[in-house]
Order: C-alpha cells, then sequence, then structure tokens
C-alpha cells in the first residue's frame, strides 16, 4: 500500500464541539480511510491512512475548521500504513 499512517492526538476542548464529525467530513473528502475517537481523558484520537500530502492537508483543515479553534495540542506520529481501514469512521 502507498501512503503513510498517522495517530494524531487533539487535546483542548476538543469534545463536544462537533470535532468528530468535522474530521470524518474532511477525512471523506480527501479520501483517507481510519477512524476518531474521544479518549477518557477528554482529548480526540485520529488514526489516518492516505497519501501523505493528503495527510497534512487533513491536519491543516482540522486546524482551520470550526473545531479547531478548541484545540490546545496537538501530538502527530507517522509510520507505515497497515492498510488494515476500509473507511473513515467514528469509533465509540
Amino acid at each position: 500500500m502507498n501512503g503513510k499512517h498517522v495517530q494524531l492526538r487533539y487535546e483542548g476542548r476538543v469534545q463536544g464541539v462537533g470535532f468528530r464529525f468535522a474530521a470524518v467530513n474532511i477525512a471523506r473528502e480527501l479520501g483517507l480511510t481510519g477512524y476518531v475517537r474521544n479518549e477518557p481523558d477528554g482529548s480526540v484520537l485520529v488514526e489516518a491512512e492516505g497519501p501523505e500530502d493528503q495527510l497534512k492537508t487533513f491536519r491543516q483543515r482540522i486546524h482551520s475548521s470550526p473545531p479547531g479553534r478548541h484545540i490546545r495540542d496537538e501530538q502527530a506520529v507517522w509510520s507505515e500504513p497497515a492498510g488494515e481501514y476500509k473507511a473513515f469512521n467514528v469509533r465509540f
């Protein structure tokens, strides 16, 4: 599989502000696969796979989205894709 995998963790007031909905819409528009989910500590976790340029665009668009203004911190860990995702969804 071509592309990359990125694990993103967003901290701030990122739950209850439409963050997951925005992430799903942006990821699907860009043709990415993976998931987004709220974490018990109040952060939001994103696992995404696709072309590296599309993943970088995803990060930029998350930050410029209305819920993005609530991001206080973002951690990103890049790796090779596993190819295990078929779509991009919310996980609970």
